[in-house]
């Protein structure tokens, strides 16, 4: 999804049944920082104050889907106890995750695209790499794919549409650049963003318990590996 320009957060957030035992509730249309940040405010309320019957809370980038059994609560009482919730106050502090430092490997056959994204942005390589690991980003999401974390968002200087043509296949560990966000690959994916690096780190073990160490609301600073 790629970050909108303004503010495109709906008026009252949208609450729409999905199928017989999911809940979705959405925040904005397209990607914004504000439709992000209500989302994750969202999900930090339901963990703080459970919801009796929900068996699972999913965020993403401007949603939150809410599984629940249709023994224990219908849709209507859930809309309820969802709207007590969307006007409850909290303090913002709650809303700091952990901090995670990534290294990167940048270019060369880990990065084929890190020329291309370079010299469109009318940079050398050397400052593209400064600029991108200048800032402290925020994971906005985590999902499409096992481990798969979207973190955002850059300035608008740096922002690059995705590549024209899929790649079929992409390695773990493929830190990927598109519309104003880094992502990171957890499992071998095709994808459309632009590869630029890699990093060891593997955000998913199914044999590790939770299986993901990185989630939505947690602090992302790249460094370059040396």
């Amino acid at each position: 999804m790629r970050a909108a320009e303004g503010g495109d957060m709906v008026d009252t957030p949208l609450v729409l049944p999905l199928g017989e035992d999911a809940m979705l509730v959405r925040f904005g249309a397209t990607l914004s920082q504000d439709a992000n940040l209500a989302a994750l405010r969202f999900t930090r309320r339901l963990d703080a104050r459970p919801i009796t019957g929900v068996v699972e809370v999913v965020p993403n980038l401007v949603s939150v889907l809410l599984r629940y059994d249709r023994h224990q609560i219908g849709f209507q009482r859930l809309a309820g106890e969802v709207g007590l919730l969307l006007t409850a106050r909290m303090d913002e502090t709650d809303l700091a995750g952990r901090e995670h430092r990534v290294q990167v490997s940048f270019g060369g056959e880990t990065g084929p695209d890190l020329d291309e994204v370079a010299e469109r942005l009318s940079l050398s390589v050397e400052a593209f790499v400064a600029a991108h690991n200048a800032s402290r980003l925020r994971v906005l999401a985590t999902g499409f794919a096992p481990g798969f974390v979207y973190c955002g968002f850059h300035p608008e200087a740096l922002h690059v549409p995705r590549r024209r043509e899929v790649r079929p296949h992409i390695p773990a560990g493929s830190v990927l650049f598109a519309a104003g966000q880094t992502a990171i690959a957890a499992t071998d994916i095709p994808t459309g963003w632009h590869v630029i690096g890699r990093t060891q780190l593997r955000n998913f073990d199914p044999l590790r318990e939770p299986p993901t160490l990185i989630e939505a609301g947690d602090g992302i600073v790249f460094e370059a590996e040396r």
